[in-house]
């Protein structure tokens, strides 16, 4: 008896000094890591802003935790109201993020806070991730730190001892993942694109493929040539233009260019060798390059605003003037589905798309404007896959204007996108305006863009390149 008395006051002792503990430990916890990343302080902050890349950067934390762990997104789609749930095992149990604020300073610091609900101990638990450039912004500081409340919850208070366990792995893997993930996004600013997100229309068009080298001037000759083939079949089937020359990227080599370029045609009803033919019915592209992208661009929510069409890979033509060797004839389908016109003409209609999209002034920028939409869908979670969809530009502008004053309006296809982009939603973004059909109808009896320049230069000799002087390298 004497005994069990001992050990009852021994236990009393324990608790007594327990508690005596617990109330001179800390009442709110904290850590914190952080991890350099060599990329643009404006791509980081927008990762983090959104958490539609959570799931492969920082959540990779509580996937290494639990690898069948279940992400649902709700609320909005960027910017503070973002919520992220989970649904996990025992290891991480089931949780929400929603983002607080997010308050952006790309030239000194950006700050975004997470509100956590989950099972580990205490209240007013906050994730506070931190984005500090340096070095002339080619490389910053991400800092993440978790804070926590205990208040006089003894048990609470003591699990402050475990903080550098799952919290601390969570945001160490997450860090880690998010420098990896960052990796696979080009490195460029986008902060001036302002880019919107629009929905097509399915739109017919005649188009050739072709290529050339990576210079402006083999590039508009290429393009040239090609238009003189299409606007030769469209006064053959008797249709006229409703829509920009657009040019789509088949695929941007070290050296050389090859896409296809497009004109929308103001009819789906085509007679080929005196037979009729429906676009509009031929059978979905088959080949992994050919389902192309859009057609007319309009805001998801208004009216149609832009035309245009895309195409595969070359089918049996490369080149615009090389005839077609063993292949379809006038009136069959080439290899990706495509109306054979002639030895390189092919019509078909470009399928509604979803697609992310900015305007670009001068030709030379295009590529630019192609690699900043990629960086930008990437930040933001909006998927796209260029070999299935490849990206494409229009002319907005008509072919008399000058190089540098030529408007181009740049899509790339996507998916999994909201309404709007956050650029959209603030404001930043200047609608697309509808283009006029009947301006690009009486534009496509005009000569050829590489004919219209020749005609330029030899009226003013001045404007020609000196012997050996070095082609312009294109860039988009």
């Amino acid at each position: 008896m004497t005994r069990v008395l001992e050990f009852v006051v021994a236990l009393i002792i324990v608790f007594i000094l327990a508690v005596i503990v617990g109330l001179f430990m800390p009442s709110h916890g904290h850590i914190q890591r952080s991890i350099e990343i060599s990329h643009n302080p404006q791509h980081i902050y927008d990762v983090l802003n959104n958490f539609r890349r959570f799931e492969d950067s920082t959540g990779a934390g509580l996937r290494a935790l639990d690898p069948s762990v279940k992400f649902t997104l709700s609320g909005q789609a960027y910017g503070p109201g973002a919520t992220l749930s989970w649904q996990g095992d025992k290891a991480i149990g089931d949780g929400t993020l929603v983002n607080k604020s997010g308050d952006i300073d790309i030239a000194n610091k950006s700050t975004v806070t997470w509100n956590l609900t989950n099972d580990w101990h205490g209240k007013n638990k906050v994730f506070t991730l931190e984005v500090t450039p340096k070095q002339s912004q080619r490389v910053s500081t991400v800092t993440w730190s978790y804070d926590v409340d205990y208040g006089w919850n003894l048990i609470d208070r003591y699990s402050e001892l475990w903080i550098h366990g799952d919290p601390s792995t969570v945001i160490q893997y997450g860090l880690g993942s998010l420098q990896n993930m960052l990796a696979g996004i080009a490195n460029v600013d986008y902060s001036k694109v302002d880019p919107g997100l629009y929905r097509s229309d399915a739109t017919p068009v005649l188009l050739v493929s072709t290529k050339a080298p990576r210079t402006v001037d083999d590039i508009d000759t290429a393009k040239g040539a090609a238009m003189k083939e299409i606007q030769a079949a469209m006064a053959k089937l008797g249709v006229k233009a409703a829509g920009p020359t657009t040019t789509i990227r088949t695929e941007w080599g070290d050296t050389t260019f090859t896409f296809d370029l497009a004109v929308p045609i103001d009819s789906t009803s085509l007679t080929v060798d005196g037979k009729s033919y429906d676009l509009a019915k031929l059978p979905p592209a088959t080949s992994a390059n050919a389902l192309p992208p859009p057609a007319s661009a309009k805001p998801a929510s208004s009216s149609s605003v832009a035309s245009t069409g895309s195409a595969g890979a070359p089918a049996s033509a490369s080149s615009a003037g090389a005839a077609a060797e063993n292949g379809p004839a006038p009136g069959g389908l080439d290899k990706q589905n495509r109306l054979v016109i002639d030895a390189n003409v092919r019509a078909m209609m470009m399928p509604a798309t979803e697609v992310l999209a900015a305007s670009w002034t001068g030709e030379s920028g295009v590529e630019f404007m192609v690699k900043a939409l990629e960086a930008y869908a990437g930040t933001h979670g909006y998927k796209y896959n260029e070999t299935v969809a490849p990206a494409f530009n229009q002319l907005a502008s008509l072919p008399s204007v000058s190089d540098d004053d030529q408007i181009y309006r740049v899509f790339l296809p996507v998916q999994d996108a909201p309404a709007q982009t956050p650029d959209q939603q603030a404001g930043r973004t200047q609608a697309f305006t509808a283009l006029d059909p009947s301006i690009w109808s009486s534009a496509s009896a005009q000569p050829a863009a590489s004919d219209k320049k020749g005609a330029e230069k030899s009226k003013k000799p001045e404007a020609r390149k000196k012997p050996g002087h070095a082609k312009k390298r294109h860039r988009g």
